[in-house]
């Protein structure tokens, strides 16, 4: 018994007590309320991340950059800060103008810059997982009806034995073209010109389209829409058309 309050055991226990009250005051307790994983389309942070395909659902969102959780509330559509940005975007008066700014009306939050970086987030990541067959990286990228013609797509290449090489080089240039809002639903179309370097081989590994040693430029014209009622701050490719 009185081996216990032996004075070695003794200072082993204040210092074991020591330790455990120094790692609760560094490490803290989880509350439920901690800040999100990073989010590779918040403007605040950077560098931009690829999807990396863990399982969440989170990770291969298209957000709107500063999107809160909470439902938008409707603004005054004249005069505001929101309305000069949207002017250096498409001339006043025009129809995109006007599209541009009945989105912003329902979801104060909307700004054309840092969705067009969101964008082009979004394009680079989509175009790498149709090349490599990465359908989970697709899905909550796309809308069930894109979903299912790029799965497809990627079914029918996989039972001819292809494989594409591709590396994306970059994004030249990225623009809104169109805009709408039909009923909740907001649209935003996006002209972008890209850089690609891509081959397709058959199973012999001879190529059979594309050129795996020459850069080629691309435009795409895609269009993303959300529903500004739900929650849900992402923004899914709806509709795509090649400019080529």
């Amino acid at each position: 018994m009185n081996e216990i309050f032996d004075p070695l055991n003794l200072l082993l226990l204040g210092l074991a007590v020591f330790i455990l009250f120094r790692l609760r005051s560094v490490l803290g307790k989880r509350t439920g309320n901690e800040r999100p994983p990073f989010d590779p389309y918040s403007k605040q942070d950077q560098p931009r991340d690829r999807a990396n395909g863990n399982g969440n659902g989170q990770d291969n969102v298209i957000p709107l950059p500063n999107q809160t959780t909470d439902q938008p509330e409707p603004v005054e559509t004249h005069g505001s800060g929101g309305n000069v940005v949207i002017d250096k975007v498409a001339p006043a008066g025009s129809a995109l103008n006007s599209a541009l700014k009945q989105i912003l009306s329902v979801d104060r939050s909307f700004e054309p810059e840092p969705f067009l970086e969101g964008a082009q987030a979004a394009y680079e990541m989509i175009v790498m997982a149709f090349a490599d067959g990465d359908k989970k990286a697709l899905k909550n990228l796309l809308s069930r009806e894109v979903y299912e013609g790029f799965v497809a797509a990627i079914d029918e290449r996989e039972k001819r034995g292809e494989t594409i090489e591709s590396t994306f080089v970059g994004i030249d240039k990225a623009e809104i073209v169109e805009a709408a809002l039909k009923g909740s639903t907001a649209q935003v179309t996006v002209k972008i010109h890209s850089q690609l370097i891509s081959a397709t081989r058959n199973k012999a590994g001879e190529v059979v389209d594309g050129d795996p040693s020459k850069v080629s430029e691309v435009i795409d014209i895609w269009t993303f829409a959300r529903d500004t009622n739900s929650r849900d701050p992402n923004w899914k490719l709806v509709a795509t058309e090649s400019a080529d």
